[in-house]
């Protein structure tokens, strides 16, 4: 019986259309369900009342972005779970990050949500609002039950084993000093500022490849080419990441005058990001193509650029000594890869209100790409490897690398960003290291992440928010992006407040 309340979500609306045509009253339920427990029972078998038969909708695996580990049951086990009670007629897995689709093809009499959504304030995503409006568009309503509620989240956190004692433990610590409510203001406080972004455009391509094994005339590896995906990365990245938290974004980078991919890039700005394009003369815009299998795992990559691109950078110069002090915080992504030079770094180090970099290591710069090129910064963002090479120090502890190298550019605040080991934040100006553990047990492809943790870290800093806040947030930031195909999309505010909230439950 509980196989045949299975079905799809076109097949549900069928059926919703019959009985609507028999005068039956068609209730509608939506929700992730990732832990079945007495509130969702009651709000079901209330909801139930309110008509003649109770269709319920799953949100698909790839839409629940509600922390590490989540969801902990897949969406066929959780479809199950609901088809099993018998207040429930139909179940059908929503591959969409709403339920707003579903509405539209269900078109329910009663749009049943539990108590704790009545008040629309509360709800970051503006979900319900649209859900509303979906359910009336078509003469519903939306009923909100009254019966005991609980968190599926907290009760997820604290005994099904999704975090590690490390991160419970900090958690606790953090949640303790910074309750949701205050970070979540904390976070909004960043909606006024204006922001420059300078640094590399990259056009990252991903040429996804079946191995074929060794060819059979050399130590070759053949791969079958399957399909390909292009992404704006580097600096535009950058941009689009901020975008989502500030009034305005310019982005000053150079693109090349051979393939230059200009109305690519234009195409994924978001609408707040002011482009300032200068040009590389005789270069191709730089482009990384990388060869990846199934797994996103690489094979290998092929760069398309110059070493010493040929810019002009007087009047790029001219720009920033009009522009830089206009601007709330300047953010510099610097992967080495041509635009910024000494002159530009003085231009926009001399006037710039509160100054955020990174530069990176990669492939085209190894070497001779450090942080000490730069005379002072606010806020920095390094790896490992990168704080170590500017040191010249492989074996000292990392607080007295970050010593050496926070005291060198006067640094207030220098995050060291480790991978799986988390993030180490030197709040220079207190003397105090805050050490934050990884914050995803879900890792999709890390390219990109430390890029979302300069974003989001960085504009924290640019506001005096504090370290141990900027940190965190940073790390929310990098959770989430190393969910997300390379570039694919930018993190947003309400997927890093909904991140923030399952964390702190």
């Amino acid at each position: 019986m509980t196989t045949q309340k299975l079905l799809t979500l076109a097949e549900i609306a069928k059926y919703a259309l019959q009985f609507r045509g028999q005068g039956k009253r068609v209730v509608l339920c939506h929700g992730t369900f990732d832990l079945m427990h007495t509130g969702h029972i009651r709000y079901l078998q209330r909801a139930k009342q309110e008509g003649d038969v109770l269709m319920v909708t799953v949100t698909a695996d790839a839409f629940v972005n509600k922390g590490p580990g989540r969801p902990v049951f897949t969406e066929h086990l959780r479809a199950e779970n609901l088809a099993a009670l018998a207040c429930v007629d139909f179940v059908a897995v929503n591959y969409e990050a709403t339920a707003v689709k579903a509405i539209h093809e269900i078109q329910p009499s009663i749009y049943a949500k539990g108590s704790e959504y009545r008040s629309h304030k509360d709800d970051v995503t503006g979900n319900i609002k649209r859900e509303q409006e979906a359910v009336e568009a078509h003469g519903g309503c939306v009923f909100f039950t009254d019966e005991i509620t609980f968190s599926s989240s907290n009760l997820l956190n604290e005994h099904f084993g999704v975090f590690t004692d490390e991160i419970r433990e900090y958690l606790k610590y953090f949640r303790e000093r910074w309750p949701e409510n205050v970070l979540g203001q904390q976070v909004a406080s960043l909606a006024d500022l204006n922001v420059l972004v300078i640094g590399d455009a990259i056009i990252d391509q991903y040429y996804y490849s079946t191995p074929l094994g060794q060819t059979g005339k050399g130590n070759i590896l053949a791969v079958r080419h399957d399909s390909e995906e292009q992404f704006a990365g580097g600096a535009i990245a950058v941009a689009n990441h901020i975008a989502g938290f500030v009034k305005s974004v310019s982005l000053v980078t150079a693109l090349g005058t051979i393939n230059s991919h200009e109305e690519f890039i234009r195409s994924k700005l978001l609408n707040n990001v002011e482009p300032v394009f200068f040009r590389f003369l005789d270069a191709p815009t730089v482009t990384k193509r990388r060869f990846v299998d199934a797994d996103l795992s690489k094979l290998f990559e092929v760069y398309f650029f110059r070493e010493d691109p040929e810019l002009n950078e007087i009047d790029v110069c001219k720009w920033l000594d009009e522009h830089v002090q206009s601007y709330d915080a300047v953010i510099v992504p610097d992967f080495g890869n041509g635009l910024i030079t000494q002159n530009i770094i003085s231009a926009f180090s001399k006037k710039a209100k509160f100054l955020a970099v990174n530069t990176q290591i990669n492939s085209g710069n190894r070497g001779h790409h450090v942080i000490h090129r730069y005379p002072r910064a606010d806020f920095v963002s390094l790896n490992e490897p990168e704080l170590r090479m500017a040191a010249h120090n492989r074996h000292d502890p990392l607080e007295i690398v970050a010593e050496t190298i926070g005291n060198r550019i006067n640094v207030k605040q220098l995050a060291i960003t480790r991978g799986t080991k988390g993030v180490m934040m030197f709040d220079r100006e207190k003397n105090i290291f805050h050490k934050v553990p990884a914050l995803s047990t879900r890792v999709v492809d890390r390219i990109g992440a430390g890029d979302a943790f300069l974003s989001l870290a960085g504009l924290c800093a640019a506001r005096g928010l504090g370290a141990e806040v900027s940190a965190f947030v940073g790390s929310v930031a990098a959770a989430l992006d190393v969910q997300i195909v390379c570039n694919r999309e930018p993190v947003n505010p309400v997927g890093l407040r909904k991140y923030i909230s399952t964390l702190l439950k």
